[in-house]
This record gives C-alpha cells, sequence and structure tokens, in this order.
C-alpha cells in the first residue's frame, strides 16, 4: 500500500509549519556585511603588488614577458623544452 500526500506551499510556509526559524533576515544582514567588507578590501587593494603575489618570483609581468613566457610554455607542452635542472 502506498500513500502520496501532496502539498502545494512555499518555502517560507513550510518552515513556519515545521516551526523552524526565520533566518531571512540574518542572512541579509550577513550577506550586506560580507559585500561591505569585500568593497573595502577591493578598494584599498594595489593591483601590481596582489599580482606578484599571485606569481611565482621570476615571471615577466609585462606584455612582452607574457609572450616569451607563452613561448616556453607551449615549447614545453610539446616536449620541446629543454629542463634547466
Amino acid at each position: 500500500m502506498k500513500i502520496k500526500i501532496d502539498i502545494d506551499c512555499s518555502p517560507q510556509e513550510a518552515r513556519a509549519f515545521l516551526g523552524l526559524p526565520d533566518v531571512a533576515p540574518l542572512q541579509a544582514a550577513l550577506l550586506a556585511e560580507i559585500q561591505s567588507r569585500m568593497k573595502d578590501a577591493v578598494a584599498g587593494a594595489d593591483m601590481e603588488s596582489l599580482l606578484k603575489t599571485w606569481l611565482p618570483s621570476g615571471l615577466p609581468t609585462d606584455i612582452e614577458g607574457w609572450g616569451s613566457m607563452q613561448k616556453n610554455f607551449w615549447a614545453k607542452a610539446m616536449g620541446q623544452g629543454q629542463d634547466k635542472d
């Protein structure tokens, strides 16, 4: 024997029926705080120092250097590059 019950209600109605708390105000406040902190972090970031932090030392940060780095990458990927070690 199978019994199937189909209830049509919104998530808010289901939470209220089950006695669960409404966390929407808390979620909105936390998201606003996270957004504010992210905006402050990006506004105060120096992109050049951030790029230098993300890239390993010795990698070029200029356009010509990126071209040579790409050539070296593809040469190694195709097995034509020589390791310096």
